[in-house]
């Protein structure tokens, strides 16, 4: 998958080109390149969710699987001690 890029500094000077001076063009750049770029989530970012995940649904599954051996089992031993 691609990343999203913004030239800065085609704005910048597409701005200046428009009439507006320097300094302000870069400041607008900068807000602008912050506005899009906050919250992004990187390939570590995601990395790290996935890696979070997977150990979750590997605990869940661990309780689950015990809990179904404990009941199995608890049914055998009534089984032969009532059986």
């Amino acid at each position: 998958m691609g990343v999203a890029t913004f030239d800065t500094l085609k704005a910048a000077e597409a701005l200046e080109e428009a009439g507006v001076e320097k300094a302000q063009a870069k400041a607008t750049v900068a807000m602008v390149r912050d506005a899009v770029t906050e919250g992004v989530a990187t390939k570590t970012d995601i990395a790290g969710l996935e890696a979070r995940f997977f150990r979750a649904m590997w605990i869940q599954t661990s309780i689950v699987v015990g809990a179904v051996l404990s009941a199995a089992g608890l049914t055998v031993g009534l089984l032969m001690a009532f059986g």
